[in-house]
């Protein structure tokens, strides 16, 4: 059993700093067992299908090899597609998010501005084999292009891709936006100014209520976190601002939720897994307690350095069937939409997590997120304790640093 007082862990007489880079050794986890729902199986809410041809975090030498380049397919010129065909193909959402979704063009519905606008492609004087290996593999023009293998990754055909040939080719006026929602450069930028502490405002509120009633609820041996941490108030006032934290036991970071999970079974005998109502409503919680207090992760021990290392590492590597990493989305495509959504930088995308988000009426941690972008580029998902899910978390948490919690948040 362990108490934390004034900032410092104390066990069996041993004393040390709370903001310690590595978490403790004396600090008790269950640390055999994996802390999800076994065996890990994705949300029923969500896309089903099964992308493992193609890279993951953990498998990132998957998915069909780049042509070298330069090297295109050969086609014969002109190519004979048919434009009615492609104009539906370009903006068939169940294709991955259709072409709207980063370029503007004729007929589009919130288009977005990651890619150029296509008004007038037809005018640009591209050759057919251009535009077709363009769709194709981007990538034998640009190996760090943001826009998809379409044809390579088998998302469409080569018939589909000389309809949509056809289709840009009879791209030639000037092109014009109907209002300025509908012009990607001038749609507002979306500002949140609920009031996230509201209950009545933000729904998950509901969820830091749920963590307070379970931090005095005794587990399965009748223990509960309350009987060690009596004054949460003030021994968690700043406890949740220095994680993760990298622990030697298991080898890798360790975030709130997989600390809430693996320190319950050690000291309750109680299974929080992570992603359960119980699991969040208690991470909620003891971010709430430090809610305005800035984020100050330690990075300087060799195994934490190590691990932010890899975070910044795995936010470059292309997964899934449409073959995006978090920079191209979080850094490349920062601060532009991606159809009616605003692509956001990494400063600012962890003080408010766990959030309530109202398009799914769910509450998410970080780690749930995470996962959801790789699902929605047709990746799939690891574990919520997976390894490298941590050092991700490490990464955009440095980033962070200095930042004050604002939890629950609350975002669209």
């Amino acid at each position: 059993m362990h108490y934390l007082r004034l900032g410092l862990f104390a066990l069996a007489g041993f004393v040390f700093p709370a903001h310690a880079a590595e978490l403790s050794s004396s600090v008790p986890l269950e640390v055999e067992q994996p802390a999800y729902q076994t065996p890990w199986q994705r949300y029923g809410n969500w896309p089903q299908g099964d992308w493992s041809g193609y890279n993951t975090l953990n498998n990132p030498q998957t998915s069909p090899a780049p042509p070298p380049v330069g090297k295109l397919q050969a086609v014969q010129e002109p190519i004979t597609g048919d434009a009615d065909k492609g104009k539906k193909l370009v903006a068939d959402r169940k294709r991955g998010g259709s072409c709207f979704a980063c370029h503007a063009m004729p007929d589009a519905s919130l288009a977005g501005n990651v890619g150029p606008e296509f008004f007038n492609i037809g005018s640009w004087g591209r050759s057919d084999t251009h535009l077709y290996n363009y769709i194709y593999d981007p990538r034998a023009f640009n190996p760090d292009a943001v826009m998809p293998p379409w044809g390579a990754h088998g998302v469409f055909s080569q018939q589909e891709i000389f309809d949509i040939v056809a289709y840009l080719k009879t791209l030639t006026g000037e092109g014009s936006y109907p209002d300025s929602m509908e012009n990607p450069f001038t749609r507002p930028v979306p500002v949140e100014n609920r009031d996230n502490l509201d209950v009545f405002e933000n729904p998950g509120m509901m969820g830091e209520e749920l963590g307070q009633t379970l931090y005095q609820k005794a587990g399965e041996n009748g223990k509960s976190c309350a009987d060690c941490h009596d004054k949460p108030v003030q021994q968690f006032k700043t406890w949740a601002t220095t994680m993760p934290k990298f622990d030697l036991r298991l080898n890798k970071m360790l975030g709130i939720e997989e600390f809430v999970t693996r320190h319950a079974r050690a000291t309750m005998d109680t299974d929080y897994l992570m992603q359960s109502e119980q699991n969040t409503g208690l991470a909620i919680y003891l971010r709430y307690l430090a809610n305005g207090e800035p984020i100050a992760v330690d990075t300087s021990d060799p195994n934490t350095q190590a691990a932010l290392a890899r975070g910044e590492a795995l936010g470059k590597v292309k997964i899934g069937q449409l073959n995006f990493a978090c920079v191209d989305c979080h850094e490349f495509g920062a601060e532009r939409w991606i159809r009616g959504q605003y692509l956001s930088g990494v400063e600012g995308m962890i003080p408010h997590f766990p959030t309530y988000r109202t398009s799914r009426a769910e509450i998410w941690d970080i780690r749930k997120r995470l996962q959801w972008c790789g699902v929605a580029i047709r990746a799939n998902e690891l574990p919520p304790d997976a390894a490298e899910y941590g050092d991700i978390e490490l990464y955009l948490t440095a980033k962070n640093n200095g930042k004050s919690f604002d939890v629950p948040g609350i975002r669209h």
